[in-house]
């Protein structure tokens, strides 16, 4: 079996990421065979439980408040709507739903009492839970964690170097800040980045490096292609290449042999015959669904189709053991979250 490392140096990932592209997914491939579910692939779903009005300047983000890009704010979504779309997402074929609200950090308030109430009810489909909320305390980590929360997502998005050019209303630190206070609480890290941001080669092999290098892996780790979006500084950007993203995919499986790697944002533009190659280079989840927050997705259907040409099955809900609830929260039934 191969060794999961945590000392994996700038040249080495180098080596690996540019090697020919055929003797890579090869590489990829063999390594994502060693787990006798290679075929398995986990379906997530995405909604946005509050969007837009972000006081953030993410360069690449529709939901800025400081672009002018045609995207309406909405107040946190009601936890009936909520559950609605959990079960919608279920009944197509997806194990977990990530709720996303465009906030620089979560303060204690209201709309945060609002996100365990419905952390609380997604749990109650036997789904497991994810949410993105931007930066978190210990504390409200363990809020999260106590409610049931299953994964945290809190991307890097791009290399520290690189970082400032991208956002400055935030600092690289206090993203791994977030990332250390989500690992304390026992919640499932997912962490992982963009390519299409005008970064270089070298920027996308050293935000591997620092996700393999954390003291543990990110039990998933997205990779996303920039999806452009007028009004945005990075609006002209061209689009990645499916190349690129192969040769990510599979330089994310080779440092990090037992993470899930998600195909993320970008799978619009990309055939079922490209989509094919991703998996076979170590992709082992996905989103589905017509949107991911503000930018379009495929369809359920669509990846069910998808799934059945490739011999692709779905990955069943808490398959690495559900998180450590209090027994009266998983012994309510859905009656009473509601």
């Amino acid at each position: 079996m191969t060794e999961v490392r945590h000392n994996w140096t700038q040249d080495e990932i180098a080596e690996i990421y540019h090697s020919p592209l055929l003797d890579l997914v090869y590489r990829a491939a063999t390594i994502h065979r060693e787990n006798k579910d290679y075929s398995e692939v986990q379906i997530s779903s995405l909604i946005s439980i509050k969007t837009g009005g972000c006081p953030e300047d993410c360069a690449y983000c529709p939901q800025a408040a400081r672009y002018n890009t045609g995207v309406d704010v909405h107040a946190i979504m009601p936890k009936e709507q909520v559950l609605a779309a959990a079960q919608k997402a279920k009944n197509g074929g997806a194990s977990r739903l990530c709720m996303g609200a465009a906030w620089r950090e979560v303060r204690d308030n209201r709309d945060f009492d609002k996100v365990i109430e419905m952390v609380q009810a997604v749990n109650s489909l036997d789904m497991e839970v994810c949410c993105t909320l931007g930066m978190l305390t210990e504390s409200q980590a363990q809020r999260l964690a106590d409610a049931g929360l299953y994964a945290y997502n809190h991307n890097l998005d791009t290399s520290e170097d690189d970082y400032k050019r991208i956002i400055t209303t935030r600092t690289y630190d206090d993203r791994l800040q977030t990332l250390e206070h989500v690992r304390k609480a026992k919640i499932s890290v997912c962490s992982g980045g963009i390519i299409g941001l005008g970064e270089t080669e070298a920027d996308r092999i050293s935000m591997l490096k620092t996700l393999s290098n954390l003291p543990k892996h990110p039990e998933s780790v997205p990779i996303n292609a920039l999806v452009p979006v007028k009004g945005t500084p990075l609006a002209d950007q061209p689009r990645v290449s499916v190349w690129e993203m192969v040769r990510m995919i599979a330089t994310a499986r080779i440092v990090m042999p037992k993470t899930v790697v998600r195909l993320s944002a970008g799978r619009t533009e990309m055939t079922t015959l490209e989509q094919a190659f991703c998996f076979m280079a170590g992709a082992n989840s996905i989103f589905a669904g017509e949107k991911l927050l503000t930018t379009p997705n495929p369809s359920f259907d669509d990846d069910m189709a998808m799934f059945e040409l490739l011999g692709l099955t779905p990955r069943k809900a808490f398959k690495n053991g559900r998180p450590n609830i209090p027994k009266e929260l998983k012994e309510m039934s859905i009656n009473e979250v509601i």
